[in-house]
Order: structure tokens, then C-alpha cells, then sequence
């Protein structure tokens, strides 16, 4: 159900904020390979297991510290996204992200227009991004220097990006995926915001993973509940060999995932696969594994019906729950423009597989 504002809602006292607003060194991060990050992953190159608890869990439901009397919202589709103004995200407590973490799993999508954070400093960043789990490191070491959990999406012409790469060869470049879903503990509630981009274009495609699955008939259910999927960071494989490009942090690692996970808040199931990183169905011979996961993607791409387009200005912030959605960016702009985001991604629990439709 749409969560509503009440007119009624009195104002909550006013919070201590979980960040200090400073401005940030907003300068071209480069790429490099960060020692100290090692440290994060154990023998097997996997980043170290943690007890993640969900922040949604400690949240008022009604949301008082975030859906306050001067909140507006506007919903982009009945399955996902709405945009949200009246609220700034450097400002909220803790209560506030609580909600806020709760608000992102039941809307899935979130856009929030007027920020400051990109003027936040990289510490406070992190903090914000601790509250929702444990920073993740990219393999690909394209994060802001001394700070590898500031994970920077920086795309200009002569520059090496990692989506246009992957896509060369490809009739079109979308790529449909959930952030570092090969990862044991994949990302979870994710934020991501604008410093430099084309006035037209460059928007991000989202899809709800959960109404993918309700879709689905019962007998389809039935067959892909208890599967499940190996995901593997190899494609980065092909972003390190690009010229100018940096060593990956790491090797490859492939993990398995059920294919239809359960989400640890609202209880929703989605399908937890993606083209981009899921490479095959445990148990399935090749021509088996390829005809069900080519279902799959077909059936998340062109779901148009249960997609959404989040658009970009100066202060937009996107923030999203990959547990339960999957998107792609929409390079439809002059390669000559250049697009900078910076994502910060929360590691989230270890997938929940669902045991009945």
C-alpha cells in the first residue's frame, strides 16, 4: 500500500542531523587502486561477512521524522518510485533514515530534488552509507581517491566507462542489473546523485522486480522457487583490460543466490537475476540454464508496464532498494558530454530464498 501523509501530523521536534553539511572536493575522482581496501575482503576475495540488520526494522511506520506536514509526494507508478520534495536528506536523524530505509522498501524508488549532499564531505557520506550497512568497495577501483567506498560513475569521451564497454558490440546499451549482486551480501537500500551530466538524457531506468514476479503464474512460481543462480563479478574482467584503466582490487568471485529471494521487511518476493552478472542456474545443463534465464531477462526488460524513468537535475538524489528492482542507464546522449554520479551502496543481508509461491 502507497504510504500517505496525514494533514493532521504535527511537526517533530527538530532532529539532530546524522551528518555535517561541509563542502565536499567535488574534482574529477580518479581511478586508483587502494591498498588499505584489501584489508575489507578474506581469502576467497569476498568482502567479509556481517550482521546486517535492516534499519527499516527500528522504524515508526507512520513516519513521522520523514513524511512531515510539508512533504509532498508525487508517485511515478503504482509498483515503484515516487518523487519526493520538503525533505533533505543531510538533515534527517536516525529516526528519520529509519524511516527513510522503510519508505525506500515499500516505494522500491525514491527520488529526492534540491539536495545538498554532493556538498556533504566524503566522511559524513560514509556515515550516511553506514547507517544502512557496511560500505561496499568496488572491485573496479573507480572511487573518489581515499575514500573506496565512494564508488564514481564518470563517463566522457576519452575517458575508459565501465557500462559502454560492456555493451560494445550491442544493438543498444541498456543493462539491466541490481549493484553487485555477485557479492554475498549484495547492496540493499542504494544512493546515487548528480555532479556533472547533459541537460537531455542520461536518465536511469527502474523496474520492480517484485511485480515481475507477480506476473508470473503459479506453475512458473512453483518452478523457480528453491533454484538458484550463480552471480559473478567476471564482466569487470573486461573493464580492467581497457586502456588507462586501473588493476581490479580483486579477482573474480561468483556466488549463488536463489533466483526468487524474500524481502526481510515488507516480506515481498522478487526475482533476483540479472543478464549483466548472473551467469548460469545451479543444476541446469547449459541449454536449460540459457532458455529460463533468457525468459527471465526478456520477460524484466520489456515489462514496460512496471518501469519507471528517473530523470536527473542539480540536487537530484536517487535512492533505491536493489533487493527489489533492477535498472540501467539510458546512454542517449552525445558521448562528448560528460556524466559524473557518485553511488554510495550499503551492503544488505545475504539473500532470504523464498520456500513457497
Amino acid at each position: 500500500m502507497t504510504p500517505s501523509v496525514a494533514g493532521n501530523n504535527k511537526k517533530p521536534a527538530a532532529p539532530t542531523p546524522l551528518v555535517k553539511v561541509t563542502k565536499a572536493n567535488s574534482e574529477q575522482p580518479l581511478p586508483a587502486a587502494d591498498a588499505e581496501s584489501l584489508r575489507q575482503f578474506d581469502s576467497n576475495n569476498l568482502l567479509r561477512p556481517t550482521d546486517h540488520v535492516d534499519p527499516a526494522t527500528r522504524a515508526n511506520p507512520a513516519k513521522p521524522n520523514l513524511l512531515t506536514e510539508d512533504v509532498k509526494l508525487h508517485h511515478l507508478s503504482p509498483y515503484l518510485g515516487t518523487e519526493v520534495s520538503g525533505v533533505q536528506l543531510s538533515n534527517l536523524s536516525k529516526e528519520g533514515l529509519d524511516e527513510l530505509a522503510l519508505f525506500v522498501a515499500e516505494r522500491k524508488l525514491v527520488v529526492f530534488r534540491d539536495q545538498d549532499l554532493k556538498d556533504v564531505d566524503f566522511e559524513a557520506q560514509i556515515e550516511l552509507t553506514r547507517h544502512f550497512g557496511v560500505p561496499h568497495i568496488h572491485p573496479v577501483p573507480m572511487s573518489v581517491p581515499g575514500y573506496p567506498e565512494i564508488f564514481s560513475l564518470y563517463k566522457v569521451s576519452n575517458r575508459p566507462n565501465v557500462a559502454s564497454y560492456l555493451s560494445q558490440g550491442r544493438i543498444n546499451y541498456l543493462s539491466w542489473h541490481s549493484d553487485v549482486s555477485y557479492e554475498k551480501q549484495p547492496a540493499g537500500t542504494t544512493f546515487f546523485y548528480v555532479l556533472d551530466g547533459p541537460e537531455v538524457g542520461g536518465d536511469t531506468l527502474f523496474l520492480s522486480t517484485v511485480e515481475a514476479y507477480e506476473r508470473l503464474s503459479p506453475a512458473f512460481k512453483e518452478l523457480l522457487v528453491g533454484l538458484k543462480a550463480v552471480h559473478t563479478s567476471a564482466p569487470f574482467e573486461k573493464v580492467s583490460s581497457m586502456p588507462g584503466a586501473a588493476k581490479l582490487r580483486r579477482d573474480p568471485v561468483a556466488t549463488e543466490h536463489p533466483i526468487i529471494r524474500v524481502h526481510p521487511v515488507t516480506g515481498e518476493k522478487s526475482i533476483y537475476v540479472n543478464a549483466t552478472f548472473t551467469s548460469h542456474i545451479v543444476g541446469f545443463k547449459k541449454e536449460e540454464s540459457d532458455a529460463l534465464l533468457n525468459f527471465l531477462y526478456d520477460h524484466i526488460g520489456k515489462g514496460a508496464d512496471f518501469h519507471v524513468r528517473a530523470t536527473y537535475r542539480p540536487g537530484t538524489v536517487v535512492v533505491w532498494d536493489n533487493r527489489v528492482t533492477a535498472h540501467t542507464v539510458v546512454a542517449d546522449y552525445d558521448k562528448n558530454i560528460r556524466r559524473h554520479h557518485i553511488r554510495l551502496t550499503p551492503q544488505a543481508e545475504k539473500p532470504i530464498p523464498a520456500t513457497e509461491i
